[in-house]
């Protein structure tokens, strides 16, 4: 048997140092490294785990692996088939699809719905004419089976090509994708997965980096797109050595309330596609539902409320209308609140900052709490301006006019700043029923929509005249 040698590797950039110091040398993090032990000779290329793999005859070709160097443009272009999920959400975060040959993770608390969204894309690929392997490590068959019934009903039947297998040996779940030779490969979860050759439990960081170097690299010798779970921590944090997003294609996570039904799906890397596209989706009695644009949708001709504003916040190509809420109370002065369920809390602070110093409000006494309705997240400063007007409506008590929204960037002299797509923003706000928009003086000039009144705002001060 091979000997092990110790090394550590840091939580943070998933540097590797031959031993431990306090401050990691790559990335400048305090106390981030972690023991692992490794073989000091490890597997050789086409064996993964000690189970040799056969390449599919067309893997070479279809991915463009290269044995030596080439000037680049002498490289040939391949226009690689995607393989669709059949869920246009998932599809739109992944940037068309699957791609043959990738390794993509995917985090998110328990209990989110990963499980259930992977399910729901295998069983579409195996309808389109694929063929997939759903390896889990932590729940059985029957448990699995229970599930699809459930949320597959009456397209069980035809799933025949969705293979599952319930195992925590890497060998025996490599051997299954060498037998099956699957399109599709999803793992759930890492974090369960062990190597027997390795001294040292599932979870850890050594099985955790073993596992994965390997399962990527059966994904490049098979063909297959493996789509591997991980578990999050505390933080929201995928649980793991950071070397986990860096070996991967792409890392996604699941986000959401679980008091509310809609669910978010970002792209924090994708080598495919872009990093700004979102997938919206509600669990439902069935699982999981598509949502598109007006699934956020807010009717902004009601009565005005104090404390809540309209505005839209953008996620890649897609405007998304979304309501902000405030609420103040008396507090004590020194010690007041500040809580933001859905918004940037740094953001929130500066903003409060802004209003007092800028807009005439006395808020150093106050317990102040916003949120985006419906368990939505904006984190970019165009909402600016409807968080600092929902706050003043809600401290005097007073609102804006029926089908009036706020879009708007504040800076710290109070002065509001143009934002980028605000004719697409104040289009959508329009088609959803708005009447009157409140935008920064530099933008108003250039914008036209029919039917919506858009309304130049130079400081905060004066938007905030407009409260009644």
């Amino acid at each position: 048997m091979a000997k092990s040698r110790t090394s550590f590797v840091c939580n943070e950039c998933g540097g590797v140092q031959p031993k431990w110091i306090g401050k990691c040398p790559d990335c400048g993090a305090w106390d981030s490294l972690e023991s692992f032990h490794e073989p000091a000779e490890a597997a050789t290329v086409g064996t993964v785990a000690g189970v040799a793999m056969r390449a599919a005859p067309t893997t070479g070709d279809a991915l463009g692996l290269l044995t030596g160097s080439v000037p680049i443009n002498e490289v040939e272009q391949l226009e690689v088939p995607r393989i669709p999920t059949g869920l246009g959400e998932l599809d739109r975060v992944l940037g068309g699809g699957l791609v043959p040959g990738s390794a993509i993770l995917l985090g998110g608390e328990p209990g989110i719905g990963k499980s259930t969204v992977l399910l729901q894309a295998a069983a579409s690929v195996v309808r389109g004419g694929g063929r997939v392997l759903y390896a889990s490590s932590e729940e059985s068959p029957q448990q699995i089976r229970l599930r699809a019934d459930r949320l597959l009903g009456e397209g069980l039947p035809g799933a025949g090509d969705l293979y599952l297998q319930a195992d925590t040996s890497l060998v025996r779940i490599v051997d299954e994708i060498r037998k099956v030779q699957p399109t599709v490969v999803v793992l759930d979860s890492i974090q369960m997965v062990h190597r027997l050759d390795l001294d040292a439990p599932p979870g850890s960081t050594t099985q955790i980096r073993r596992c994965c170097h390997d399962l990527v690299q059966a994904a490049k010798i098979s063909g297959a797109a493996i789509v591997i779970v991980g578990h999050v921590t505390k933080e929201g944090q995928l649980a793991g050595p950071k070397l986990l997003e860096h070996v991967v294609d792409a890392v996604l996570a699941f986000e959401g309330d679980r008091d509310h039904g809609y669910r978010v799906l970002r792209a924090a890397k994708n080598r495919f596609g872009s990093t700004q596209e979102i997938g919206l989706f509600e669990m439902t009695d069935g699982g999981l539902r598509e949502l598109d644009e007006s699934g956020l949708a807010i009717d902004s001709t009601g009565p005005g409320v104090p404390g809540s504003v309209r505005t839209a916040t953008i996620a890649g190509s897609r405007c998304l209308p979304v309501e902000v809420q405030a609420l103040t109370a008396t507090g004590f002065l020194g010690s007041a609140k500040r809580r933001a369920t859905g918004l940037d809390s740094s953001r929130l602070a500066m903003l409060i900052a802004v209003l007092e110093k800028h807009g005439g409000q006395r808020l150093a006494d106050q317990d102040v709490f916003a949120a985006v309705a419906g368990g939505a997240r904006v984190v970019e400063p165009a909402a600016d301006l409807a968080i600092a007007m929902a706050i003043a409506g809600a401290h005097h008590g007073r609102a804006l006019p029926a089908g009036t929204v706020a879009i708007g960037e504040i800076g710290l002299t109070g002065a509001l700043r143009n934002v980028r797509n605000l004719e697409q923003r104040l289009r959508e706000l329009g088609r959803r029923g708005a009447r009157q928009a409140l935008v920064p003086a530099g933008g108003a000039s250039k914008v036209g929509i029919p039917g919506l009144e858009v309304i130049g705002i130079e400081s905060l001060g004066a938007a905030i005249s407009h409260l009644s």
